[in-house]
């Protein structure tokens, strides 16, 4: 496992990390959740040298929160970092434009979820808080600044981050601009290369952390779904992978497939090619099965591109606006 600094925090972490959504089940997530199995996920990331998890009290309601807290005890000779979010009161993802902060994050529901993944986690100090959705008009609203500056003050969280919404990587930056925003986890992969033309250079030049995340875009970059490709009722993917995602998805993840190596599958191309990249500090596939934590862990050798291959790879840039299904 490579290890990556984490912007100004400082912290040296494993440059593949653990998305812990699929993880943990439950209502508005993805089906097919074991504990059992899942655990031994967990462990097994532990044991490869995966040392940053990303939660969020909204993944089964604070069931992954608990999973993780869990982890974190019985590796307790281990540090692990644990990065957790708060979810949006109006519990509405993404936020809208008319999307109002009183509404979303009041002081109160931001002190409130707090206290709620303190005890869910069972850690006195949380190392990454993140605002689960955001709106950049949010900025220079002080109730958020006074909030996260007086539990960081407190010693209940060290850094502070945003979770941005999908295909809104510029919905950040005056925010950023704040110099209260320690972290940023945003949508970056082969479809995704939009934040490449801001966000990240601000991200270096301010030495903020860039967690990327969704770096399979949901699955179509795994190779393994198809124009067909259903799911059980209440899996949340039913509901983002609509025939106007899910069949362009599938024909552009089939013109990539042409071009992955011999002895190379495409998760690995796709987690390569993130990790590219100098500004991501780590990558957050999601990993329910031992044999997929191996997978994606075993990517993290120092093995970069080839500069031909890495510019193919650009050509499969998709510019995407929010939708009513994108979430």
């Amino acid at each position: 496992m490579q290890y990556r600094r984490f912007g100004r925090l400082g912290w040296e972490i494993s440059e593949v990390g653990y998305g812990m959504w699929g993880v943990a089940g439950g209502e508005g997530g993805w089906t097919g959740a074991d504990d059992v199995v899942g655990h031994s996920a967990l462990q097994g990331a532990v044991d490869l040298g995966c040392t940053f998890f990303d939660t969020a009290w909204i993944y089964g309601r604070g069931h992954s929160e608990r999973m993780l807290g869990e982890l974190l005890r019985a590796n307790a000779g281990t540090r692990l970092w644990a990065a957790t979010k708060i979810p949006p009161k109006d519990r509405t993802w993404p936020s809208t434009r008319e999307s109002a902060l009183a509404d979303v994050f009041p002081a109160d529901h931001i002190v409130e979820y707090t206290h709620k993944s303190l005890a869910g986690l069972g850690v006195e100090r949380i190392d990454l808080l993140q605002f689960h959705v955001w709106e950049d008009a949010w900025a220079e609203d002080e109730s958020w600044q006074r909030a996260v500056t007086e539990l960081k003050d407190q010693g209940l969280v060290e850094g502070i981050g945003i979770s941005v919404n999908r295909w809104e990587p510029t919905n950040v930056l005056k925010t950023l601009e704040t110099g209260l925003i320690d972290a940023v986890q945003v949508i970056y992969n082969v479809f995704d290369q939009a934040p490449e033309d801001d966000l990240l250079p601000i991200c270096q030049e301010k030495d903020i952390a860039v967690i990327a995340r969704v770096p399979f875009d949901e699955g179509t970059l795994t190779g393994t779904l198809t124009k067909d490709s259903t799911w059980p009722e209440g899996d949340w993917r039913n509901s983002y992978f609509v025939p106007e995602n899910l069949i362009p998805a599938v024909e552009r993840a089939d013109r990539v497939k042409e071009i992955v190596p011999p002895g190379m599958t495409m998760p690995e191309l796709a987690l390569r090619f993130i990790l590219q990249h100098p500004a991501v500090s780590t990558v957050i596939p999601g990993m329910r099965h031992i044999d997929r934590v191996r997978q994606n862990l075993g990517v993290s050798d120092g093995t970069p591109l080839s500069p031909e291959l890495l510019a193919r790879l650009r050509e499969h840039r998709w510019d995407r606006e929010p939708t009513e299904w994108s979430q």
